[in-house]
């Protein structure tokens, strides 16, 4: 019995011992953590979507604190938590509002198709397939939703087969810019008044022979822009946001109306 005690007692003291000795390194070893960083993840909205880059909003904070990501790095929170995250860093970033934009307006009685696809309903395992997929014009929306599936925030919808953006549900997180496998998604001002609603870059003989309102590459746009916002490159035409004053005048031009004006 009294061998037992000693043994209990040794192990007892020995597993003392380790306890202080890892309490003692715990505290030596301890890393500081940054109140400003602690006090920015309080103010980030916690989607944890990683439209900001980052995995998460825990290692945005980190990077916020540390001096790596701006005060406004955050496209679900806003300029409301720019502003937040902005008091506690002692910066002023300026925040655009921002919302995904499908550049493509080949619908179902617009669009044609080369096949009928019956595989899994996903725009990435379509986008596979033969041609890239069953549409004609080999840039253009699927409409299988696979931007829809990414969207956390019920921002993204199909209708008439290609995929359209609830304006004011979305918060340009990105995500379903990464999920489209065609590149079609973008992110725009807010404010923008005209949007291209086109990503063929086909020669305007092939377009026409794939949908009724694609691009052609006519540069009639490029040469009404009265402040030269509007460019034509490889047969497609684009809108510089930063020169756009959102007049109208390229979508009054364009003969197949694929400028939209809002």
């Amino acid at each position: 019995m009294t061998g037992a005690l000693l043994a209990a007692a040794l192990v007892g003291g020995v597993g003392l011992l380790i306890g202080i000795l890892l309490g003692v390194a715990g505290e030596k070893f301890k890393v500081q953590e940054d109140p400003r960083e602690v006090a920015i993840r309080e103010a980030l909205p916690g989607n944890n979507c990683g439209g900001c880059g980052y995995a998460g909003c825990d290692a945005l904070a980190k990077a916020i604190a540390a001096g790596e990501a701006k005060s406004n790095a955050c496209p679900v929170g806003g300029a409301a938590t720019a502003a937040a995250i902005g008091e506690i860093m002692g910066t002023s970033d300026e925040v655009v509002h921002r919302v995904a934009f499908v550049r493509c307006g080949g619908t179902c009685d617009r669009a044609k198709e080369r096949y009928q696809y019956h595989g899994v309903t996903s725009c990435v395992d379509a986008a596979g397939t033969t041609g890239g997929g069953p549409k004609a014009c080999a840039y253009g929306c699927l409409g299988y939703g696979s931007c829809v599936a990414a969207c956390q925030f019920d921002a993204m919808h199909l209708a008439d087969g290609i995929a359209m953006v609830d304006r004011e549900k979305c918060t340009a997180c990105g995500k379903c810019v990464s999920a489209c496998p065609k590149g079609l998604i973008e992110l725009i001002p807010y404010e923008a008044k005209t949007q291209v609603r086109c990503s063929s870059k086909d020669k305007g003989k092939d377009v026409m022979a794939a949908c009724e309102v694609g691009c052609i590459g006519c540069k009639i746009c490029e040469k009404n822009c009265p402040e030269k916002a509007i460019t034509v490159e490889n047969n497609l035409a684009h809108i510089d946001y930063d020169k756009c004053t959102g007049c109208g005048i390229c979508a009054e031009k364009c003969p197949k109306k694929v400028i939209i004006f809002r």
